[in-house]
């Protein structure tokens, strides 16, 4: 079980995934590295916690 996400991260998620979608992976290390480039966010547990939601999304795309 993880944690749940604040409705702002999700959304914030969802935008980066429509604009930016073909840049992500499954892979955690990689997505993490992607949001460095892309956004600025104001820590790294931010990042983390955001790049940890795309991957989760992403494989369940895959998995459909």
């Amino acid at each position: 079980m993880g944690r749940i996400l604040n409705k702002k991260f999700r959304h914030y998620a969802e935008e980066l995934l429509n604009k930016y979608g073909q840049l992500f992976t499954t892979d955690y290390e990689k997505n993490r590295k992607i949001l460095e480039v892309l956004a600025d966010f104001p820590s790294k547990r931010v990042r983390n916690m955001i790049a940890g939601y795309i991957t989760r999304k992403i494989k369940k795309v895959i998995e459909l």
